[in-house]
């Protein structure tokens, strides 16, 4: 890595448009072509960028929503992660600050890394604030192996909208003091490893029904209530001492007086609720400004980029048009803005810049995600004696779950006609379920047969119901209808041995289920 490391006598030699560099963190992403590679290592070498944010592939959620492109599948990610870091450190004059989303592992957003449980699940840990520092604490340390600096975590919107559809398993519940509890052991965790966190989705991203990557989602509530839920694991966490504030794409009337503005560019929020009024001097980060809720908004190129500066971000993250967005900025702002945002950023990367150990290895997460699967298995309803007694019944076990991702409609269907005909003359069953998917998006990804038939089952039959997935996804079938619905939460093995020993009487349900369900 290059030697001019962040420190006051560098920050002296930089020049204006160099600076202006500094703030940008466009993407990248660990499948690239070489020539996709070499034209970032070009960007950061003339525009001297002061970061990047890693993704998969340019196939992947936060640019490709909607699905277009088919995700790559890459064995070696992990080495091709630490290979590309490498790479662009090399690149770079300056040491660049390396982020990535890794709000449960690296897995995130690069296959064959070590994966924790979503926020969701360690919301149902009763006192789980030491499980929930480990999880933090490891993470950082594959953060660390791999040569990156900010854990773009945790997420602590209050998930208080079921019908959430791109928070809801991201949260750690919906109350706010466990909200703001669960993440702020996350960041002692994450900070014991010497890594930068981040909390977001300023100023609250979990009473909304629109997903910001394609829309604007609107929150209509007063200051008061907002106040009151929204920005109070902010508040709480700010007076902590945080790295960063990530800022989310909403429209929240009640602290603007133009609401049409988002508030990842909006100077009444940024400048005015987070710095002014809660106090918050460290670096503001805007969410990805590639999303959509902001981005086709601004045809013109680095409009955007000056509009998120000027309202008080610092880092303008998965910016497209860094040229026309350090030309913008240089003709608009004034030095001493230029300088106050520069002079945060350098502290920062003070803080987390050092030579990379390469003799690092990743965690191995299994014997912590059972710590986890057996203080999270939550009864949704029924009781220990009611499987007791169905245990000693003739009960047959049905799995429902994809065992492939290319299974067509007309395959599941096909499916659910033969799993009808097998249990039709059954009486007792124990159904474990396991959504396609962990978002909500198409009812988690069932076909509405595979709904109807789990309904039927419930209705015409004597079913206990393990469900090993984003428990929202429940909403969809007459659970009250079961002998007993245990949550298992997770699909990984530690979890369906967790759900195995419950079942069998050798381990008691101590979760809670940390949201409200329909």
């Amino acid at each position: 890595m290059n030697r001019l490391l962040p420190t006051n006598k560098t920050l002296k030699q930089l020049s204006l448009s160099e600076k202006v560099g500094q703030l940008f963190m466009p993407a990248a992403f660990i499948n690239d072509t070489e020539e996709e590679i070499q034209q970032l290592e070009k960007l950061i070498s003339e525009h001297h960028v002061g970061g990047l944010c890693f993704f998969h592939s340019r196939a992947s959620a936060a640019t490709n929503f909607e699905g277009k492109k088919k995700i790559v599948v890459n064995e070696n990610s992990f080495e091709t992660l630490k290979n590309l870091i490498k790479r662009y450190q090399k690149a770079a004059t300056y040491p660049l600050l390396i982020s990535i989303d890794a709000e449960w592992g690296l897995a995130m957003r690069i296959e064959n890394t070590p994966q924790y449980p979503y926020a969701i699940t360690l919301g149902a840990n009763k006192d789980s604030k030491d499980l929930v520092f480990k999880v933090g604490q490891n993470i950082a340390k594959d953060c660390k192996a791999a040569g990156i600096h900010w854990n773009l975590s945790p997420v602590v919107d209050v998930n208080v909208n079921p019908n959430n559809p791109v928070i809801g398993y991201r949260s750690f519940g919906d109350d706010k003091e466990q909200v703001t509890s669960l993440a702020k052991a996350f960041v002692k965790g994450t900070q014991s490893e010497g890594i930068l966190t981040s909390i977001k989705h300023f100023p609250g991203h979990g009473d909304t029904a629109t997903d910001s990557h394609l829309g604007l989602p609107v929150i209509e509530k007063t200051k008061a209530e907002l106040l009151e839920t929204e920005l109070y694991p902010f508040q709480k966490l700010i007076d902590e001492g945080v790295d960063s504030v990530m800022v989310g794409h909403l429209s929240v009337p009640a602290l603007t007086t133009s609401p049409e503005l988002p508030s990842s560019i909006n100077k009444d929020i940024i400048t005015g609720v987070l710095r002014h009024e809660m106090g918050f001097d460290g670096v503001v980060i805007s969410d990805a400004l590639n999303m959509h809720a902001v981005s086709k908004n601004y045809p013109t190129n680095g409009e955007l980029e000056w509009l998120a500066f000027n309202a008080g971000n610092d880092v303008l993250c998965f910016a497209e048009h860094i040229e026309e967005g350090i030309q913008c900025i240089l003709k608009n702002a004034s030095e001493a803005q230029i300088n106050k945002s520069i002079e945060r950023i350098w502290k920062l990367k003070a803080k987390a810049i050092s030579e990379v150990d390469s003799t690092l290895e990743l965690t191995d997460p299994s014997a912590l995600n059972k710590q986890i699967a057996e203080r999270s298995i939550t009864f949704h309803n029924g009781t220990a004696q009611g499987i007791e007694h169905f245990r000693t019944t003739n009960f047959c076990t049905l799995t429902l779950k994809r065992f492939t991702t290319d299974q067509t409609n007309q395959d599941i269907i096909k499916n659910v006609m033969a799993m009808r005909k097998e249990v039709e003359n059954e009486t007792e069953i124990l159904l474990l379920l396991t959504p396609p998917q962990i978002k909500p998006t198409n009812n988690f990804g069932f076909l509405q047969e595979e709904i109807d038939f789990v309904n039927d089952l419930i209705t015409t039959k004597k079913v206990v119901l393990y469900h090993f997935g984003n428990p929202y996804a429940l909403q969809s079938f007459k659970t009250d209808k079961t002998m007993a619905t245990v949550i298992a939460y997770q699909n990984f093995k530690e979890f369906q041995d967790v759900a195995t020993a419950h079942f069998m009487g050798t381990l008691e349900a101590k979760g809670k289920l940390p949201v409200k369900l329909n």
